[in-house]
């Protein structure tokens, strides 16, 4: 055995790995991560965090919905929050005021640490206004993603 790709094809690796993936890259993802990233300052929107392995660029618009890899369209948060985000549990509204869903104590029987954030004010943003989230972006995750 070579490398981890002739295993797979011969079956050898003893049941512990599924078929291979094709993984198609996003072309600009890299770029964007590192813009917005630079515009928040290295610092969650939210919680201020700022130990950069946790920190991610989430798209306010997905790419897959034909949102841009532009600044003024992304967010830096911590991985859980930027997985809240994009589920619908939270949003930020036009005026960059976090909204918290019910639905996560409904569904899920807690949510304390998230609900601290509710109505709360981002603690981080870009300073110039071309890099600021958009008020469109925000307004379609709101109407389209967010479960109020």
């Amino acid at each position: 055995m070579n490398n981890i790709v002739d295993s797979v094809h011969e079956g050898n690796l003893n049941n512990r790995y599924g078929a291979g993936q094709i993984v198609l890259p996003r072309i600009g993802q890299g770029t964007f991560k590192v813009l917005v990233t630079e515009a928040y300052h290295r610092r969650c929107a939210i919680s201020g965090e700022k130990t950069l392995p946790v920190l991610e660029a989430a798209h306010i618009k997905p790419y897959s919905q034909e949102g841009p890899h532009s600044t003024s369209n992304g967010l830096l948060l911590r991985k859980y929050l930027h997985t809240l985000f994009d589920r619908g549990y939270l949003t930020i509204d036009e005026s960059l005021h976090i909204e918290v869903s019910k639905r996560i104590k409904e569904g899920y029987g807690n949510g304390r640490e998230y609900y601290a954030f509710h109505g709360k004010k981002l603690v981080e943003v870009p300073n110039s206004i071309q890099e600021k989230p958009s008020k469109q972006f925000l307004r379609w995750h709101n109407e389209n993603v967010y479960l109020a």
